[in-house]
Protein backbone atom coordinates (compact mmCIF):
# COMPACT_ATOMS: atom_id res chain seq x y z
CA UNK A 1 0.00 0.00 0.00
CA UNK A 2 1.46 3.79 -0.91
CA UNK A 3 2.23 5.41 2.21
CA UNK A 4 1.00 8.83 1.54
CA UNK A 5 2.18 10.56 5.12
CA UNK A 6 5.88 10.55 5.52
CA UNK A 7 6.93 11.33 9.26
CA UNK A 8 10.79 12.04 10.08
CA UNK A 9 11.65 11.66 13.07
CA UNK A 10 15.50 12.99 14.04
CA UNK A 11 18.40 11.69 15.77
CA UNK A 12 17.46 13.52 18.89
CA UNK A 13 13.25 13.08 18.65
CA UNK A 14 14.05 8.60 19.82
CA UNK A 15 10.82 8.73 21.57
CA UNK A 16 7.32 7.07 20.73
CA UNK A 17 5.47 10.16 21.92
CA UNK A 18 6.97 12.83 19.95
CA UNK A 19 4.06 14.54 18.61
CA UNK A 20 5.00 13.85 15.02
CA UNK A 21 4.15 10.57 15.64
CA UNK A 22 0.74 11.47 18.10
CA UNK A 23 -2.12 10.75 15.91
CA UNK A 24 -1.01 9.85 12.64
CA UNK A 25 -2.23 6.58 11.04
CA UNK A 26 -0.04 3.99 10.84
CA UNK A 27 -1.96 2.01 7.73
CA UNK A 28 -1.06 5.21 6.03
CA UNK A 29 1.93 6.43 7.19
CA UNK A 30 6.05 5.74 7.06
CA UNK A 31 8.51 6.82 9.82
CA UNK A 32 12.08 7.78 8.02
CA UNK A 33 14.97 7.56 10.26
CA UNK A 34 18.38 8.71 8.54
CA UNK A 35 22.03 8.53 9.60
CA UNK A 36 23.29 11.55 7.24
CA UNK A 37 26.85 12.30 6.73
CA UNK A 38 25.63 16.26 6.98
CA UNK A 39 25.00 15.89 10.82
CA UNK A 40 27.67 13.62 11.38
CA UNK A 41 30.33 16.36 10.28
CA UNK A 42 29.43 19.67 10.57
CA UNK A 43 31.45 19.85 14.05
CA UNK A 44 33.68 16.60 13.88
CA UNK A 45 31.74 15.21 16.73
CA UNK A 46 33.27 12.54 19.40
CA UNK A 47 33.62 8.78 17.93
CA UNK A 48 31.37 8.04 20.71
CA UNK A 49 28.83 10.46 20.29
CA UNK A 50 28.44 9.40 16.70
CA UNK A 51 28.11 5.79 17.36
CA UNK A 52 26.09 6.45 20.59
CA UNK A 53 23.39 8.15 18.44
CA UNK A 54 23.63 5.78 15.55
CA UNK A 55 22.75 2.82 17.85
CA UNK A 56 20.28 4.60 19.73
CA UNK A 57 18.48 5.50 16.23
CA UNK A 58 18.19 1.49 14.62
CA UNK A 59 17.27 0.08 18.12
CA UNK A 60 14.73 2.79 18.28
CA UNK A 61 13.30 1.85 14.96
CA UNK A 62 13.42 -1.65 15.80
CA UNK A 63 10.89 -0.62 18.68
CA UNK A 64 9.13 1.66 16.26
CA UNK A 65 8.35 -1.51 14.02
CA UNK A 66 7.43 -3.78 16.92
CA UNK A 67 4.86 -1.04 18.21
CA UNK A 68 2.88 -1.49 14.71
CA UNK A 69 5.24 1.65 12.08
CA UNK A 70 6.01 0.82 8.93
CA UNK A 71 9.69 2.48 9.07
CA UNK A 72 12.07 3.11 6.23
CA UNK A 73 15.50 3.35 8.04
CA UNK A 74 18.68 4.83 6.07
CA UNK A 75 22.25 3.85 6.96
CA UNK A 76 25.18 5.96 6.44
CA UNK A 77 26.68 3.33 3.78
CA UNK A 78 23.49 2.23 1.90
CA UNK A 79 23.96 2.66 -1.40
CA UNK A 80 22.32 6.24 -2.61
CA UNK A 81 22.57 7.78 0.96
CA UNK A 82 22.76 11.53 0.22
CA UNK A 83 24.31 12.37 3.43
CA UNK A 84 21.43 15.46 3.97
CA UNK A 85 18.06 15.05 5.62
CA UNK A 86 17.11 17.33 2.61
CA UNK A 87 18.15 14.56 -0.22
CA UNK A 88 16.78 11.89 2.04
CA UNK A 89 13.11 13.15 2.16
CA UNK A 90 13.44 13.59 -1.06
CA UNK A 91 14.54 10.04 -1.87
CA UNK A 92 11.61 9.10 0.93
CA UNK A 93 9.05 10.46 -0.97
CA UNK A 94 9.88 9.10 -4.04
CA UNK A 95 10.31 5.63 -2.60
CA UNK A 96 6.37 5.55 -0.93
CA UNK A 97 4.61 8.22 -3.10
CA UNK A 98 4.77 10.69 -0.32
CA UNK A 99 2.50 13.86 -0.44
CA UNK A 100 2.75 14.95 2.83
CA UNK A 101 5.86 15.12 4.81
CA UNK A 102 5.45 15.92 9.08
CA UNK A 103 8.49 16.62 11.71
CA UNK A 104 8.25 17.32 15.18
CA UNK A 105 10.66 20.96 15.23
CA UNK A 106 14.30 20.22 15.11
CA UNK A 107 16.42 21.56 18.55
CA UNK A 108 18.78 23.42 16.08
CA UNK A 109 18.22 26.75 14.41
CA UNK A 110 20.17 25.49 11.69
CA UNK A 111 17.83 22.28 10.40
CA UNK A 112 15.05 24.55 11.17
CA UNK A 113 15.88 26.77 8.60
CA UNK A 114 16.87 23.64 5.99
CA UNK A 115 14.04 22.56 6.54
CA UNK A 116 11.87 25.85 5.87
CA UNK A 117 14.09 26.22 2.38
CA UNK A 118 12.95 22.62 0.81
CA UNK A 119 10.86 22.49 -2.13
CA UNK A 120 8.41 20.68 -0.41
CA UNK A 121 8.21 22.24 3.23
CA UNK A 122 6.75 19.74 5.85
CA UNK A 123 4.62 20.16 8.40
CA UNK A 124 6.49 21.42 12.00
CA UNK A 125 4.50 20.51 15.11
CA UNK A 126 5.89 21.47 18.79
CA UNK A 127 8.32 19.80 20.43
CA UNK A 128 6.21 19.62 23.82
CA UNK A 129 8.89 17.25 25.53
CA UNK A 130 9.73 20.58 27.51
CA UNK A 131 8.23 22.08 30.42
CA UNK A 132 8.58 25.43 28.63
CA UNK A 133 7.97 26.23 24.94
CA UNK A 134 9.88 28.74 23.14
CA UNK A 135 6.80 31.11 23.19
CA UNK A 136 6.69 31.11 26.38
CA UNK A 137 9.83 31.61 27.61
CA UNK A 138 9.46 35.13 25.41
CA UNK A 139 6.91 35.78 26.60
CA UNK A 140 8.41 35.66 30.38
CA UNK A 141 11.58 37.86 29.07
CA UNK A 142 9.50 40.32 27.37
CA UNK A 143 10.35 43.29 29.16
CA UNK A 144 12.23 42.21 31.98
CA UNK A 145 15.60 44.24 32.88
CA UNK A 146 17.54 40.73 33.54
CA UNK A 147 16.90 37.66 32.45
CA UNK A 148 18.45 35.81 35.50
CA UNK A 149 17.42 31.72 35.74
CA UNK A 150 16.65 31.32 39.21
CA UNK A 151 12.93 33.73 38.73
CA UNK A 152 12.62 31.44 35.82
CA UNK A 153 13.61 28.27 37.68
CA UNK A 154 10.97 29.67 40.78
CA UNK A 155 8.26 29.50 37.81
CA UNK A 156 8.90 26.44 36.82
CA UNK A 157 8.96 25.01 40.19
CA UNK A 158 5.49 26.89 40.58
CA UNK A 159 4.42 25.67 36.95
CA UNK A 160 5.60 21.58 37.40
CA UNK A 161 4.77 21.49 41.12
CA UNK A 162 7.70 19.90 41.81
CA UNK A 163 9.29 19.83 45.53
CA UNK A 164 6.45 22.11 46.08
CA UNK A 165 4.58 22.33 49.43
CA UNK A 166 1.44 24.20 48.46
CA UNK A 167 2.39 27.37 47.28
CA UNK A 168 5.68 27.65 48.63
CA UNK A 169 8.83 25.34 48.17
CA UNK A 170 9.84 22.48 49.61
CA UNK A 171 11.86 23.04 52.91
CA UNK A 172 11.31 26.51 53.06
CA UNK A 173 13.70 27.80 50.39
CA UNK A 174 13.97 27.54 46.70
CA UNK A 175 17.26 26.70 46.17
CA UNK A 176 19.86 24.82 48.13
CA UNK A 177 22.95 25.56 46.13
CA UNK A 178 25.04 26.38 48.95
CA UNK A 179 24.46 22.84 50.55
CA UNK A 180 26.59 20.82 47.13
CA UNK A 181 29.98 22.68 47.00
CA UNK A 182 31.43 20.07 48.98
CA UNK A 183 34.99 18.95 48.07
CA UNK A 184 35.42 15.51 47.45
CA UNK A 185 38.30 13.39 49.10
CA UNK A 186 39.82 10.42 47.39
CA UNK A 187 39.25 8.05 49.76
CA UNK A 188 35.47 8.76 49.91
CA UNK A 189 32.89 5.78 47.92
CA UNK A 190 31.41 6.76 44.87
CA UNK A 191 29.23 4.05 43.01
CA UNK A 192 30.66 2.66 39.53
CA UNK A 193 28.56 4.33 36.19
CA UNK A 194 26.55 1.62 34.55
CA UNK A 195 27.82 0.07 31.65
CA UNK A 196 26.19 -1.72 28.72
CA UNK A 197 27.98 -4.41 26.89
CA UNK A 198 27.43 -3.50 22.85
CA UNK A 199 24.39 -6.12 20.95
CA UNK A 200 25.00 -7.05 18.19
CA UNK A 201 23.39 -3.61 16.17
CA UNK A 202 25.58 -1.77 18.54
CA UNK A 203 28.65 -3.51 17.67
CA UNK A 204 27.79 -3.05 13.68
CA UNK A 205 27.87 0.68 14.21
CA UNK A 206 31.48 0.66 16.52
CA UNK A 207 32.57 -0.72 13.09
CA UNK A 208 31.06 1.88 10.86
CA UNK A 209 32.40 4.53 12.69
CA UNK A 210 35.88 3.03 13.07
CA UNK A 211 35.95 2.72 9.55
CA UNK A 212 34.24 6.46 8.27
CA UNK A 213 34.98 8.28 11.35
CA UNK A 214 38.40 6.78 12.98
CA UNK A 215 40.27 10.09 12.72
CA UNK A 216 37.33 12.32 14.81
CA UNK A 217 38.54 12.81 18.06
CA UNK A 218 37.96 10.98 20.64
CA UNK A 219 38.19 6.97 22.02
CA UNK A 220 35.73 4.87 20.25
CA UNK A 221 36.21 2.05 22.59
CA UNK A 222 35.15 0.93 25.06
CA UNK A 223 31.84 2.01 24.60
CA UNK A 224 30.02 1.58 27.21
CA UNK A 225 26.43 3.62 26.79
CA UNK A 226 22.98 2.85 26.49
CA UNK A 227 21.89 2.08 23.43
CA UNK A 228 18.12 1.74 24.18
CA UNK A 229 15.17 2.79 26.55
CA UNK A 230 15.38 0.08 29.05
CA UNK A 231 19.09 0.53 29.47
CA UNK A 232 18.73 3.81 29.81
CA UNK A 233 15.94 3.76 32.54
CA UNK A 234 18.36 1.18 33.82
CA UNK A 235 20.56 3.99 34.38
CA UNK A 236 18.09 5.96 35.73
CA UNK A 237 17.47 3.68 38.22
CA UNK A 238 21.21 3.27 38.97
CA UNK A 239 21.16 6.97 39.68
CA UNK A 240 18.30 6.94 42.03
CA UNK A 241 19.41 4.03 44.24
CA UNK A 242 23.40 4.35 44.58
CA UNK A 243 24.09 8.09 43.59
CA UNK A 244 21.51 10.61 44.06
CA UNK A 245 21.58 10.49 48.36
CA UNK A 246 25.22 11.67 47.61
CA UNK A 247 24.61 13.43 44.33
CA UNK A 248 24.14 17.17 46.15
CA UNK A 249 27.19 17.17 48.38
CA UNK A 250 29.77 16.38 45.80
CA UNK A 251 28.40 17.92 42.61
CA UNK A 252 30.76 20.70 42.12
CA UNK A 253 33.67 18.48 43.40
CA UNK A 254 36.44 16.87 40.96
CA UNK A 255 38.87 14.43 41.82
CA UNK A 256 41.04 12.35 39.01
CA UNK A 257 40.39 9.51 40.24
CA UNK A 258 36.75 9.19 39.94
CA UNK A 259 35.72 10.31 36.54
CA UNK A 260 31.43 10.62 37.66
CA UNK A 261 31.29 10.72 41.33
CA UNK A 262 27.86 11.02 42.13
CA UNK A 263 26.74 12.21 38.93
CA UNK A 264 23.67 11.29 37.05
CA UNK A 265 25.67 10.43 33.68
CA UNK A 266 22.09 10.61 31.93
CA UNK A 267 22.06 13.76 29.95
CA UNK A 268 22.38 11.96 26.88
CA UNK A 269 19.83 9.69 27.01
CA UNK A 270 17.43 12.77 28.25
CA UNK A 271 18.46 15.03 24.89
CA UNK A 272 18.02 12.54 22.47
CA UNK A 273 14.95 11.32 23.81
CA UNK A 274 15.52 7.53 25.19
CA UNK A 275 14.73 9.09 28.75
CA UNK A 276 11.44 11.81 29.13
CA UNK A 277 13.37 15.07 31.53
CA UNK A 278 9.77 15.43 33.76
CA UNK A 279 9.49 11.96 34.17
CA UNK A 280 13.11 11.80 35.54
CA UNK A 281 12.81 14.60 37.76
CA UNK A 282 9.33 13.29 39.53
CA UNK A 283 11.29 10.10 39.88
CA UNK A 284 13.98 12.10 41.81
CA UNK A 285 11.11 13.84 43.84
CA UNK A 286 9.79 10.26 44.86
CA UNK A 287 13.18 9.69 46.35
CA UNK A 288 13.73 12.73 48.29
CA UNK A 289 9.54 12.72 49.80
CA UNK A 290 10.39 8.62 50.65
CA UNK A 291 13.66 9.64 52.63
CA UNK A 292 16.36 8.43 50.60
CA UNK A 293 17.81 11.43 49.20
CA UNK A 294 18.10 14.93 50.69
CA UNK A 295 16.41 18.22 49.68
CA UNK A 296 19.98 19.38 48.86
CA UNK A 297 20.62 16.29 46.35
CA UNK A 298 16.76 16.55 44.65
CA UNK A 299 16.71 20.11 44.55
CA UNK A 300 20.37 20.34 42.76
CA UNK A 301 18.97 17.89 40.17
CA UNK A 302 15.93 18.86 39.66
CA UNK A 303 17.09 22.90 39.09
CA UNK A 304 19.28 21.50 36.16
CA UNK A 305 16.66 20.01 34.52
CA UNK A 306 13.65 22.10 34.69
CA UNK A 307 15.57 25.28 35.87
CA UNK A 308 18.86 25.59 33.78
CA UNK A 309 17.78 23.39 30.74
CA UNK A 310 14.74 25.09 30.24
CA UNK A 311 16.25 28.57 30.40
CA UNK A 312 19.21 27.94 28.19
CA UNK A 313 16.70 26.31 25.59
CA UNK A 314 14.69 29.22 25.77
CA UNK A 315 17.29 32.04 25.92
CA UNK A 316 18.42 30.08 22.75
CA UNK A 317 15.18 30.39 20.43
CA UNK A 318 14.65 34.06 21.66
CA UNK A 319 18.28 35.22 20.53
CA UNK A 320 18.93 32.67 17.56
CA UNK A 321 20.29 32.97 14.60
CA UNK A 322 22.41 36.08 15.84
CA UNK A 323 23.58 34.83 19.63
CA UNK A 324 26.35 32.49 17.89
CA UNK A 325 28.25 35.37 16.72
CA UNK A 326 27.94 37.27 20.11
CA UNK A 327 31.69 37.97 21.38
CA UNK A 328 31.65 41.08 23.69
CA UNK A 329 35.00 40.85 25.45
CA UNK A 330 36.37 40.53 21.94
CA UNK A 331 38.29 37.12 22.48
CA UNK A 332 40.04 36.28 18.83
CA UNK A 333 42.91 34.00 20.84
CA UNK A 334 42.92 30.57 18.23
CA UNK A 335 41.57 27.58 20.22
CA UNK A 336 45.02 25.95 21.53
CA UNK A 337 45.72 22.46 20.23
CA UNK A 338 45.85 20.80 23.41
CA UNK A 339 42.41 20.82 24.09
CA UNK A 340 42.76 17.86 21.13
CA UNK A 341 45.40 16.42 22.35
CA UNK A 342 45.13 16.81 25.82
CA UNK A 343 49.35 17.78 26.00
CA UNK A 344 49.32 20.57 28.67
CA UNK A 345 51.20 20.78 31.75
CA UNK A 346 48.14 22.13 33.46
CA UNK A 347 47.15 18.96 35.15
CA UNK A 348 43.38 20.13 35.47
CA UNK A 349 43.18 21.00 31.99
CA UNK A 350 44.76 17.68 30.84
CA UNK A 351 42.56 15.88 33.10
CA UNK A 352 39.42 17.04 31.96
CA UNK A 353 40.36 16.84 28.40
CA UNK A 354 41.71 13.23 28.67
CA UNK A 355 38.22 12.81 30.34
CA UNK A 356 36.63 14.27 27.76
CA UNK A 357 38.24 11.97 24.64
CA UNK A 358 38.04 8.70 26.43
CA UNK A 359 34.54 9.41 27.75
CA UNK A 360 32.66 11.73 25.72
CA UNK A 361 31.72 12.98 28.97
CA UNK A 362 32.60 15.47 32.03
CA UNK A 363 30.76 17.36 34.42
CA UNK A 364 29.29 21.11 34.65
CA UNK A 365 32.28 21.91 37.34
CA UNK A 366 34.59 20.44 34.79
CA UNK A 367 33.51 22.38 31.65
CA UNK A 368 32.70 25.84 33.58
CA UNK A 369 35.28 26.03 35.71
CA UNK A 370 38.64 24.09 34.08
CA UNK A 371 38.47 24.21 30.15
CA UNK A 372 35.87 27.14 30.01
CA UNK A 373 37.39 28.69 32.91
CA UNK A 374 40.66 28.71 31.15
CA UNK A 375 39.50 29.86 27.03
CA UNK A 376 37.61 32.85 29.27
CA UNK A 377 41.08 33.94 31.09
CA UNK A 378 42.98 33.29 27.97
CA UNK A 379 40.72 34.98 25.82
CA UNK A 380 40.34 32.22 23.36
CA UNK A 381 37.43 33.16 20.24
CA UNK A 382 34.07 32.20 21.92
CA UNK A 383 33.03 30.46 18.74
CA UNK A 384 36.11 28.19 18.48
CA UNK A 385 35.53 27.27 22.22
CA UNK A 386 31.66 26.45 21.35
CA UNK A 387 31.99 24.41 18.37
CA UNK A 388 34.82 22.21 20.29
CA UNK A 389 31.81 21.96 23.18
CA UNK A 390 29.58 20.90 20.39
CA UNK A 391 31.69 18.21 19.35
CA UNK A 392 33.47 16.40 22.00
CA UNK A 393 30.49 15.63 24.08
CA UNK A 394 27.81 13.27 23.95
CA UNK A 395 24.81 15.20 25.40
CA UNK A 396 25.86 18.31 23.29
CA UNK A 397 23.16 19.70 21.25
CA UNK A 398 23.65 23.55 19.80
CA UNK A 399 20.20 24.26 21.72
CA UNK A 400 21.78 23.31 25.15
CA UNK A 401 25.65 23.84 24.37
CA UNK A 402 25.80 27.38 22.56
CA UNK A 403 24.09 29.34 25.70
CA UNK A 404 25.94 27.53 27.79
CA UNK A 405 28.74 28.24 26.37
CA UNK A 406 28.67 31.57 24.94
CA UNK A 407 26.97 33.51 28.28
CA UNK A 408 27.80 31.05 31.04
CA UNK A 409 31.23 30.32 30.07
CA UNK A 410 32.98 32.57 27.71
CA UNK A 411 31.00 35.96 28.76
CA UNK A 412 30.38 36.34 24.77
CA UNK A 413 27.11 37.80 25.34
CA UNK A 414 27.92 40.29 27.61
CA UNK A 415 26.06 39.23 30.70
CA UNK A 416 22.53 38.86 28.84
CA UNK A 417 22.64 34.95 30.85
CA UNK A 418 25.06 35.64 33.43
CA UNK A 419 25.19 38.51 35.84
CA UNK A 420 29.42 37.98 35.71
CA UNK A 421 31.87 35.81 34.13
CA UNK A 422 32.60 32.71 35.67
CA UNK A 423 36.34 33.90 35.84
CA UNK A 424 38.53 31.78 38.73
CA UNK A 425 42.46 31.90 40.21
CA UNK A 426 43.87 28.40 40.36
CA UNK A 427 42.76 28.79 44.22
CA UNK A 428 38.74 27.57 43.29
CA UNK A 429 40.36 24.33 41.42
CA UNK A 430 42.26 23.38 44.11
CA UNK A 431 39.64 23.64 46.76
CA UNK A 432 37.47 21.23 44.31
CA UNK A 433 39.68 19.22 43.07
CA UNK A 434 42.99 17.06 43.59
CA UNK A 435 43.98 18.40 40.31
CA UNK A 436 47.23 20.38 41.76
CA UNK A 437 48.64 18.05 43.41
CA UNK A 438 51.70 16.95 41.58
CA UNK A 439 50.99 19.46 38.78
CA UNK A 440 54.33 20.94 37.10
CA UNK A 441 52.80 24.62 38.09
CA UNK A 442 52.53 25.39 41.94
CA UNK A 443 49.04 26.57 42.38
CA UNK A 444 50.44 28.69 45.71
CA UNK A 445 52.76 30.73 43.42
CA UNK A 446 51.46 33.63 42.11
CA UNK A 447 53.90 34.67 39.38
CA UNK A 448 56.86 33.21 37.65
CA UNK A 449 57.63 30.29 35.44
CA UNK A 450 56.25 27.73 38.42
CA UNK A 451 53.27 29.62 38.92
CA UNK A 452 50.12 28.27 38.30
CA UNK A 453 49.16 30.12 35.05
CA UNK A 454 45.11 30.70 36.26
CA UNK A 455 46.72 32.44 38.91
CA UNK A 456 48.01 35.57 37.20
CA UNK A 457 45.96 35.18 34.16
CA UNK A 458 42.98 35.70 36.24
CA UNK A 459 44.39 39.12 36.95
CA UNK A 460 45.08 39.58 33.82
CA UNK A 461 41.84 39.26 32.61
CA UNK A 462 40.34 41.66 34.62
CA UNK A 463 42.98 44.56 33.19
CA UNK A 464 42.35 43.56 29.97
CA UNK A 465 38.58 43.96 30.51
CA UNK A 466 38.16 46.98 32.92
CA UNK A 467 36.16 49.09 30.82
CA UNK A 468 33.40 46.70 30.66
CA UNK A 469 33.98 44.67 33.88
CA UNK A 470 34.80 47.18 36.62
CA UNK A 471 31.17 48.58 36.96
CA UNK A 472 29.62 45.47 37.52
CA UNK A 473 28.72 45.26 41.71
CA UNK A 474 29.41 41.67 41.50
CA UNK A 475 33.43 42.50 40.17
CA UNK A 476 33.93 45.38 42.54
CA UNK A 477 35.65 43.38 45.24
CA UNK A 478 37.89 41.53 42.79
CA UNK A 479 39.21 44.98 41.36
CA UNK A 480 39.30 46.43 44.68
CA UNK A 481 42.18 44.02 45.44
CA UNK A 482 43.91 44.61 42.36
CA UNK A 483 43.81 48.24 42.76
CA UNK A 484 45.98 47.43 46.10
CA UNK A 485 48.61 45.29 44.39
CA UNK A 486 51.90 46.48 44.60
CA UNK A 487 53.40 47.95 41.25
CA UNK A 488 55.78 45.38 40.77
CA UNK A 489 53.40 42.84 41.14
CA UNK A 490 50.98 44.26 38.74
CA UNK A 491 53.97 44.17 36.38
CA UNK A 492 55.02 40.29 37.18
CA UNK A 493 50.97 39.48 36.04
CA UNK A 494 51.39 41.46 32.63
CA UNK A 495 54.92 39.89 32.16
CA UNK A 496 53.84 35.83 32.97
CA UNK A 497 50.63 36.63 31.44
CA UNK A 498 52.26 37.73 28.06
CA UNK A 499 54.54 34.98 28.17
CA UNK A 500 52.64 32.05 28.63
CA UNK A 501 49.61 33.12 26.23
CA UNK A 502 52.44 33.33 23.50
CA UNK A 503 53.93 29.90 24.05
CA UNK A 504 50.01 28.36 23.30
Amino acid sequence: MTARHLILILGDQLSPTMSSLRGADKAASVILLCEVAEEATYVRHHQKKIAFLFSAMRHFAEELQQAGWSVDYVRLDDPGNSGSFRGEVARACARHGATAITVTAPGEWRVLEEMQGWPEPPTILPDDRFVCSAEEFAAWAHGRKALRMEYFYRDMRRKTGLLMNGGSPEGGQWNFDHDNRKPAKGEQHFPPVPRFAPDAITRDVLALVAARFGNHFGDLEPFWFAATRAEARAALEHFLAHALPGFGDFQDAMLRSEKFLNHAVIGLYINCGLLDPLEVCRAVEAEYRAGRAGINAAEGFIRQIIGWREYVRGIYWREMPSYGANNALEAHRPLPDFYWTGETQMACVRACIKQTREEAYAHHIQRLMVTGNFALLAGIDPHAVHEWYLAVYADAYEWVELPNTMGMSQFADGGLLASKPYAASGAYIDRMSDYCKGCAFDVKAKNGPKACPFNYLYWDFLVRHDARLRGNPRMAQMYRTYDKLADDRKTAIAEDSARFLASI
